[in-house]
């Protein structure tokens, strides 16, 4: 079932943390499966520490395996009974070669007697050399990606003040718009007030036209009406008239 997501991630390029959790939701659970029990067959863990160990190298719950059956002597008891029975029906054949078994056993004793705590200290160290690197390397992950979360945090916060500068730049052009209007009123008006001035200068020219052509078209009928005897008469009462006035003057 993991195959087809890693094969799945494989083909559409996705994150392997978002495949592997995906494919971990569909492995079978005591949710999905409640048959099975996990009481007694509970699923297996890892030992951080290795188990108590009697002899060197015998599990220590093989001892308390014969404790409620047999006793404390039960183990011994069994295992040299094995022992005998099977050398006894010759079921264990023992041949020239037992004695390199022997000794071999032997030697891997003494090598552990001797050897066993330093060789123990040496990989220990190693084993946490390698787990503070593995560590670092998580805590090296989890801060990129707290980075990574505190980014994604900070550009939503930008993203959000995106409206803000929207409205703005909407105002702004608002106010462009509304200042292109008025220019635009201005002008129409500066060119009906042109035009409205430009009809009014017009209309007094023709009006100061015509009252000079009446003006004169009346003086010229006018003259054309005095006889050379009223004229003379007129020139004479003019001559009359200025004398009367310097004499009083």
């Amino acid at each position: 079932m993991l195959s087809r997501f890693v094969m799945q991630h494989a083909l559409t390029k996705q994150s392997p943390m978002i495949v592997l959790a995906r494919g971990a939701a569909l492995l079978p659970t005591s949710d999905k499966h409640p048959e099975r029990d996990l009481v007694n067959f509970p699923r297996p863990k890892r030992l951080i520490d290795p188990e108590p160990v009697r002899h060197t190298c015998i599990p220590e719950r093989w001892f308390e395996f014969f404790y409620p059956r047999l006793g404390v002597t039960g183990p011994y008891t069994f295992t040299f009974g094995l022992i005998t029975y099977l050398l006894s029906k010759e079921i264990w054949v023992v041949e020239h070669d037992f004695g390199y078994v022997m000794a071999s056993v032997i030697i891997v004793g003494l090598g552990h007697k001797l050897f066993g705590k330093q060789l123990a200290n040496y990989l220990d160290k190693e084993i946490a050399a390698e787990e503070e690197q593995d560590d670092a390397a998580r805590n090296d992950k989890l801060a990129s990606l707290k980075g990574a979360i505190e980014n994604e945090l900070w550009n939503q916060e930008r993203s959000k003040a995106q409206a803000v500068l929207y409205e703005a730049k909407r105002e702004n052009i608002q106010m462009q718009l509304e200042a292109v209007f008025r220019e635009r009123a201005l002008f129409a008006y500066q060119q009906v007030k042109n035009r409205l001035e430009y009809q009014a200068a017009l209309e007094s020219i023709q009006r100061r036209i015509s009252q000079k052509h009446m003006v004169s078209w009346v003086v010229s009928h006018v003259l054309k009406s005095i006889t050379p005897d009223q004229d003379k008469q007129s020139i004479k009462k003019c001559i009359s008239d200025l004398k009367a006035l310097a004499a009083r003057a």
